[in-house]
């Protein structure tokens, strides 16, 4: 599997497979001197768990992080940093029955065709939501390089299944209130009802999906490499290869097609001695380049494909029609869960390209002894 890293100056690779020993990233080109230490990295992975066990999986792993490189007397010195947590309540079982069976709406089929057979079967192997955790240990790194170039990332749940976040929320309200209840967003009130649609959802042996929001602010203007490493681009690539991603937009996004050129386009004034725009429909991005406004951007979430009810399939070995339901422990929705990893995978990406755009420096010296 030849696909496992991304980015260019800050690269990071990940690791490991859902029921394997551990799940782990190496992080290969971040800044030397940054002050960083398991305690920088621990509430990152303690977010991607909400605190309510009946709209998530019973599989509850502690993900205790262990650096085992790169970081020397308390800051990183420049050399590959490795992370790590182990996998330590994993069940098999139930997957050791169905192994020959693809579930539908999972990577059971093609995996099997790509690599023959020999994948990880167990929990989805490296197909599984759980691979994300390499992703939110190296994204808990990027965001503390990002806060020092004042950069803040934040993603929240905009809807789940038909319930929708219709109203504006402040930047302040996303930063204090998304991870006080379980589905991450918030409006107290939206997240209630988002839990109940869950909680039906999982009654009926059904999942629900739903659309996260994800805003970059201060990001300065002219971080992106046109044509094919735009910023927008790499953004969508690291996004889309998050398991059960299955759209990413920008600004207005598709709406943009129903308005005229004079609705859309994002006019300039001059505020403060900097070029703004008066609105952000573009969501901060021209031509692959950003503008200096915020990024904004949604990601949509497929429900969970792991679900009790009755489905067809076949037998791959012996190639007859069959049918399945599954069993085991598995989330009936799993955007609260991606809600950090999607937080993680933008904060990879603009390291990535503000190293490479010469705005962040490749040793912090402020914070050498």
């Amino acid at each position: 599997m030849a696909g496992n890293s991304i980015g260019k100056e800050f690269i990071v690779t990940s690791f490991g497979e859902s029921h394997g020993k551990i799940i782990g990233v190496i992080i290969d080109g971040c800044p030397a001197g940054l002050q960083l230490s398991e305690a920088d990295i621990q509430p990152e992975l303690d977010n991607r768990i909400p605190p309510q066990p009946k709209i998530v999986s019973a599989r509850i792993e502690k993900d205790m992080v262990k650096i085992l490189s790169g970081v020397f007397n308390g800051f990183t010195t420049g050399a590959p940093i490795c992370l790590m947590v182990e996998n330590k309540e994993a069940d098999s079982s139930d997957y050791e029955k169905i192994k020959n069976q693809p579930r539908p709406g999972h990577a059971d089929y093609t995996s099997w065709i790509k690599y023959g057979g020999f994948g990880d079967f167990r929990g989805g192997g490296r197909f599984s939501g759980r691979a994300t955790v390499a992703l939110i240990m190296a994204g808990a790194v990027a965001k503390k390089l990002l806060r020092k170039y004042d950069v803040d990332v934040l993603a929240y749940t905009k809807s789940i299944g038909n319930v929708k976040l219709e109203r504006q929320v402040s930047n302040e309200e996303i930063s204090k209130q998304r991870y006080e209840n379980a589905v991450r967003c918030p409006d107290a009130t939206l997240a209630s009802k988002m839990e109940t649609a869950i909680l039906e959802a999982r009654k009926e042996g059904d999942s629900l999906g739903g659309v996260i929001e994800v805003l970059a602010m201060n990001v300065p203007a002219g971080v992106g490499e046109p044509r094919f490493d735009g910023l927008d681009a790499d953004l969508a690539k690291a996004l889309l290869a998050l398991p059960a991603v299955k759209g990413v937009e920008f600004g207005i996004g598709f709406k943009a097609a129903e308005k005229k050129g004079s609705e859309n386009n994002d006019e300039f004034q001059v505020l403060k001695g900097e070029v703004k725009t008066l609105t952000n429909n573009a969501g901060g991005i021209l031509g692959g380049i950003s503008t200096g406004m915020p990024i904004i951007a949604r990601v949509a979430i497929k429900p969970t494909p792991s679900i009790a009810k009755q489905q067809r399939t076949v037998n791959l070995p012996m190639m007859e029609n069959d049918s399945l339901s599954v069993k085991g422990r598995h989330d009936p929705c799993i955007v609260p869960k991606a809600v950090p990893a999607v937080e993680s995978a933008v904060a990879i990406t603009l390291v990535d390209h503000m190293i490479r755009a010469g705005k962040m420096q490749k040793v912090l010296k402020k914070e050498r002894r």
